[in-house]
């Protein structure tokens, strides 16, 4: 970049539609106050990084506007001379959330910030234009950046809820492949003790002994680490001492269902030589059983969480829904959990289950929830307790998403729903969240959001009338 400390000539402003109504005396204010600059193509002409843009005049080029996500820049758009740009950054006085780079030689003349406010509101004219410019750049802006945060937030709970998934699925693949094992076993069963000369009234006995190491794992109660493994040693003692083969693959499952040395002599006197067998048999009975129960358990886990997004995203269902805002507050969690899963944070729950349904957005309300529960989690890091209590307010129902953190500091407390505002890192937040969570209560259910904060105790309240369940 190069700075000429020139000013731009008149006729070069008229060239811009923001001064057509403006006379030589009004327009030489603005060529006061601006600088000439001159970027090669490809210059970074500003960056999110550089804190408030000034307003810029563009008059000889063109230049690309950006948004920076994460470490990709996405263009959005290219804009032409004679042209302006950077009027809503400086008149909100946030950082524009993106970038802008020369896309050929440019030309152009800057405008501090102080500067431009004082002329654009003295300036009837160019105030009205900045204005009627502000809604759809503001509105296409806010737009993409709510698409993106909506992706991310979408990925991130993707991979979340793919890990969670992954892990009873696993765990049934693997228990359904022991299970083929311990069911090869049990069906060679008949033929070891065929060849092994066991009679009939043998047999019945081993059934009788079976039953009952069955009975005695339904019953057994878990033991300590310690206990488990001197069981474990017990058994497999025992097992080596009547010569049963490879003992080590069977003494879990009998020493998990309480078996010991004196049972299993008991096998060894009725099976005789079909001992190894015998054990192998019922051990193969106890594993079965175990592993089934596993099989259960796992796609249990993964029938609740489909479950639980499904109800999270209300499919199946039309936009307005009746529903209980506790399913959609478990569901939230549900969906957040691979956030909680690593971290010492609890969740308390004091609800009011009085309250009734409400007709809401249901797969809107719970971004809201989504949002407020995100930020509680991200402000107390890795431990801390959240706390999520319901209950009637008058003539609404009153959510509270409590958090012991830190707090909300007192100089940014009034800025937090403002769009594009973030106290996050580049990259980590948008700055939309709380706006977006404050439109979906406030413009799509009629109630109110806000929040009370101090080091230790930070509480945002979500207002829905109760009417609407109606």
């Amino acid at each position: 970049m190069t700075s000429s400390a020139t000013r731009p000539s008149l006729d070069e402003l008229r060239a811009i539609d923001l001064f057509a109504e403006l006379d030589d005396e009004q327009l030489a204010r603005w060529a006061v106050v601006a600088e000439v600059r001159e970027y090669a193509a490809g210059d970074a002409i500003y960056d999110q990084a550089h804190g408030t843009p000034n307003f810029l005049m563009l008059l000889e080029g063109d230049i690309q506007v950006l948004v920076v996500d994460r470490d990709r820049l996405m263009p959005v758009g290219t804009q032409n001379a004679p042209t302006w740009l950077g009027a809503i950054p400086v008149l909100t006085e946030t950082p524009m959330a993106g970038r802008i780079q020369a896309e050929t030689d440019v030309r152009l003349a800057a405008v501090p910030p102080e500067e431009f406010i004082d002329l654009a509101l003295s300036q009837r004219s160019v105030h009205q234009r900045v204005m009627r410019a502000v809604r759809p750049v503001a509105n296409r802006f806010a737009s993409i950046e709510q698409n993106r945060e909506r992706l991310t937030s979408l990925g991130t709970m993707s991979a979340g809820l793919a890990h969670e998934l992954n892990n009873p699925a696993s765990a049934a693949r693997r228990a359904a492949s022991d299970l083929g094992v311990a069911l090869e076993v049990l069906a060679s069963t008949v033929g070891a003790f065929v060849e092994s000369g066991i009679e009939r009234e043998q047999a019945e006995e081993l059934v009788v002994l079976q039953r009952d190491a069955l009975a005695r794992a339904a019953e057994r109660t878990a033991l300590s680490a310690l206990d488990t493994s001197d069981a474990e040693e017990d058994v497999l003692a025992a097992l080596e001492d009547l010569g049963v083969p490879e003992p080590w693959n069977l003494n879990e499952p009998l020493a998990a269902a309480g078996l010991d040395a004196a049972w299993l002599g008991r096998v060894a006197e009725v099976a005789g030589p079909a001992t190894p067998a015998a054990m192998a048999w019922i051990a193969a009975s106890l594993n079965a059983r175990g592993l089934a129960a596993q099989i259960v358990d796992s796609t249990d886990r993964m029938s609740r969480l489909v479950k639980a997004i499904k109800a999270y995203a209300f499919m199946d269902r039309g936009e307005l829904v009746e529903a209980d805002i506790h399913e959609g507050l478990e569901t939230t969690l549900v969906v957040l959990g691979h956030k909680l899963k690593h971290t010492s944070i609890a969740v308390k729950r004091e609800y009011d289950r009085s309250l009734p349904k409400l007709t809401v957005h249901g797969s809107e309300l719970n971004q809201v929830w989504t949002n407020l529960l995100d930020n509680a989690i991200g402000a107390l890091g890795e431990k801390g307790t959240i706390t999520i209590s319901t209950h009637r307010d008058g003539v609404c129902a009153r959510i509270d998403i409590a958090d012991d953190g830190p707090g909300i500091p007192a100089e940014i407390g009034e800025r937090v729903y403002d769009p594009f505002f973030t106290t996050k890192d580049v990259g980590q937040g948008t700055g939309l969240g709380l706006d977006t969570a404050r439109r979906i209560v406030q413009e799509r259910h009629g109630g109110t959001l806000g929040f009370d904060s101090e080091p230790g105790n930070t509480v945002f309240h979500v207002w829905l009338p109760l009417e609407r369940s109606r």
